[in-house]
Formats: structure tokens, sequence, C-alpha cells
């Protein structure tokens, strides 16, 4: 199975259809619910409930769900039957397999309410329609991204985390322009961030000094000369952060603005980044229409 630990839970909904086709006969004893083993869209409907609830079981490396809603409808159109499932959850992977399951019984339960009377049914186009919530590339905004790593014991060739965060960002569509290695110095981190404010970045993403260390200078640098703090992003990663590993209490990541320049101030381990990566990307990016005045 594909982990997904790291995955952040969100709400996620999916629609899938399916077709039916069969005699004109069959579909007037469908209307006037003369089919010798009963009412088959109830029956159907059902068959199709169930199986969502149990697709974990019938496909082996799919991930068991907690379903929070699920319909499946039934659409007559000349001989053919429109079977369209459409459900909802809240976790961390989407739920595409449990409609197209639902679908799929649902239709073949149609099938097997309906083969005494019609040996020509056939049952096709089975397809995903919709899949809404997760992570998904957002194209607000490619920023201009600038990533510096404050340590005294690593080089460019060991700052792990430095290469995570620029893999992470620019998977996410962050248009990396600049890197730097610095050592835990306030006055060369503050010349680092002045001179790439200066030269418009939109976005620099910091790594390294926010323990409870002597050597930790990073948010006694940053926050003095920040215009304004994103506090709802620095409580979304403290959060995520804290679940996995009660020590994170201890971080002080900081994230804000200084004039159009966002600045995000992360801790120096692999495991945070990873995490940040999570949480902020690519929601994130919606900050740069919103500070244009763009609708949410």
């Amino acid at each position: 199975m594909i982990d997904i630990s790291d995955k952040i839970i969100s709400e996620r909904s999916a629609i899938s259809s399916g077709i039916v086709k069969m005699s004109k006969e069959s579909i007037e004893c469908i209307k006037n619910d003369k089919i010798p083993k009963g009412n088959v869209f109830t029956i159907a409907k059902i068959a199709g409930i169930q199986a969502a609830k149990k697709t974990s079981e019938l496909i082996p490396l799919c991930h068991q769900l907690n379903i929070s809603w699920i319909d499946i409808s039934f659409q007559i159109k000349n001989q053919n039957i429109i079977v369209k499932s459409i459900a909802k959850t809240k976790q961390a992977t989407g739920i595409e397999m449990e409609v197209l399951t639902a679908t799929s019984i649902a239709c073949l339960t149609i099938y097997d309410m309906c083969k005494s009377i019609d040996k020509k049914i056939e049952i096709s186009e089975i397809t995903l329609d919709e899949k809404t919530g997760g992570k998904k590339l957002i194209s607000y905004f490619s920023p201009k991204t600038a990533i510096i790593t404050l340590s005294d014991s690593r080089d460019k060739i060991r700052d792990i985390s430095g290469k995570l965060l620029k893999d992470g960002l620019k998977k996410n569509g962050c248009s990396l322009k600049y890197y730097n290695l610095i050592p835990d110095d306030e006055k060369k981190l503050k010349h680092e961030i002045e001179s790439l404010v200066k030269k418009d970045f939109d976005l620099i993403v910091t790594t390294g000094g926010t323990g409870i260390g002597p050597k930790d200078i990073t948010i006694e640098t940053i926050e003095p000369i920040l215009s304004q703090r994103l506090n709802g992003v620095e409580q979304a990663l403290h959060n995520y952060g804290r679940k996995k590993i009660s020590t994170a209490m201890l971080s002080r990541l900081i994230v804000g603005k200084i004039n159009n320049t966002f600045i995000i101030c992360l801790p120096g381990s692999t495991s945070a980044i990873k995490d940040a990566i999570n949480v902020l990307m690519p929601h994130f990016l919606h900050v740069y229409p919103m500070s244009k005045g763009k609708k949410h």
C-alpha cells in the first residue's frame, strides 16, 4: 500500500457513472416494477452502497475509508439506464475507488435482476466523472523563490534539508532563483534577507536556527523586520508537527511578510521540511492573489 501517513486530512468527494443498456421491454418492466426479483433500483442502490463500504476488502491495496455520505441515482434515457454514484469523506486519500465500486456493483445488480428476461444486457462507460479535495496544483502564481539554509556544521553537499526544500517547492510550481547556505550569524542573515527583498523575490524560505539554543538566531533576526505576520499558517505548521512528535512544540517557526515578499522560517530537520511541504503546498500559493486584492 502507499503510505499516506503524512498526507493532510481534507474533505474529498467523487462522482462516478455507468450505463446499462437493455431492451425496451425490459425498461418497461423496470418502470412498472414487474421484474420478478423485486424493485430493481432500490436493490441496486443498496448493493452499490454496501459495495462502496467494502471497497478496501475487494481491492487489496485500496485504503479503508470512513464514508461520510453516499448516494446512487438512476436515470432512464431510451434503452439506457444511467447510474450515478456520489460520495464524500474527510480522509487523507481520495474516495474515487469507492464511487467506482458503487457504480460497478449497482450496474451488475441491475444486470442480475433483469437477466432472466433479457439476454442482451450491456454494461459500459463506467467512468470517474469528478474528483475534488486533496492536493491539486494551484496555478495562481509561480513565485520567484529563494532558499537560505542556516548551519555552522553543514556544507551545500550535505544540506539535505535544503535539497528537500528545493524539490518540494519546485514540484509545487515555485520558481527557484536563489539558494545559499550561511552560518548562524544575525548580520549575514539580515543582509541576505534585505538583499532578496530589494531584488523583488516573492518568497524566501529559510531552514535552521529556529530552536532555543544559543546559536538559534533566525527568529530574533526576522521577527523585528516583518511588516505582517501570518499566524494561521504558523498554527497550521505547529498543529501538524505536534500530532507527529511532541517536541515540535519547542519549534519557533515564523511566517510573515516584508513589503511584498513573503518569508517562511522553518526548522532545520528533514522531517520538519517534509511536514512543512505537506502543510503549505500548494495552498500557501493562494496568498499571492489574496495579497493583490483578489477573491479568496
